[in-house]
């Protein structure tokens, strides 16, 4: 019988890196080979499982990525941006589907990932739900449909602890908002408003950012025209939803091609 996909999980000390760690681990499509965390954590040399306070998984947690990713077919990365950009180059050095759920990466480390995609699958996505994905591509047929007299905002909120704004999910709905009006959002968006700003720019895509306790992540995307508004919503209250996402889309990458990806292809959504 041919062996299930290996998973390494990078940064797995982290929320995401913990629930990518169960949802693996648990899983009887793919199993878990390796556990990655920065030079000097205290889990290094750990078992995840026990660092994690549960059983012993028969992984230990590595602080050297290229030793991992060479016995893995795919790679799950939540991480930070600069390490996204050096854990695609690994991963592709080791020909693994590199999944990429980090948030907040900049059009230039964005680029920096197209010599990777060259060589191995890429999946990068700002949020790995159905859901939201569904969510984005509705976002992108009714921005099409209605006119600038209808002014698009969009709401996120997330738990405290998160360290970019707006989130990775906000950005992907304003981008689809874009988009679907044929303007790029670079040139439209209202990112952040304080004092006295005047009136709201017709055609501008706004954002608003919530932050606080352990909100998992919630959007909305309003339309708001004369005498009536059109709000798309979606609430997460699972942070697992993300993670059965990601390996759904480390499992998707398996047999195809190199290039860079996004959950709307995952999902047969285009």
């Amino acid at each position: 019988m041919q062996e299930l996909p290996g998973i390494v999980i990078t940064g797995v000390s982290g929320r995401m890196g913990r629930m990518l760690v169960q949802v693996v681990a648990d899983s009887d499509k793919a199993r878990l080979v390796g556990a990655v965390e920065r030079p000097g954590h205290a889990w290094i040399g750990q078992d995840i499982g026990t660092a994690m306070g549960g059983a012993a998984l028969g992984v230990a947690v590595s602080d050297d990525p290229l030793e991992a990713f060479a016995k893995a077919q795919a790679v799950i990365d939540f991480t930070a941006p600069a390490a996204t950009v050096e854990f695609a180059a690994l991963a592709a050095q080791a020909r693994a589907v590199h999944v990429i759920g980090t948030t907040g990466m900049t059009d230039e480390q964005v680029a920096l990932l197209e010599p990777a995609a060259r060589h191995a699958v890429i999946v990068k996505a700002g949020n790995m739900s159905l859901g939201v994905n569904l969510l984005t591509q509705l976002t992108r047929k009714v921005a099409a449909a209605l006119d600038e007299d209808f002014d698009i905002e969009v709401v996120e909120a997330h738990h405290g602890q998160k360290v970019d704004a707006p989130s990775g999910t906000a950005l992907m709905l304003g981008e689809a908002a874009a988009e679907g009006r044929g303007v790029s959002l670079g040139d439209v968006a209202d990112r952040a408003r304080d004092g006295i700003t005047g009136a709201r720019e017709a055609g501008h895509i706004g954002f608003a950012v919530v932050r606080g306790g352990d909100i998992v992540g919630e959007h909305d995307v309003i339309f708001a025209g004369a005498g009536e508004r059109l709000v798309l919503r979606h609430m997460a209250t699972d942070r697992a939803i993300f993670a059965r996402g990601a390996l759904k889309a480390a499992l998707w990458g398996q047999d195809k091609g190199p290039g860079l990806y996004d959950m709307i292809d995952v999902l047969g959504l285009n």
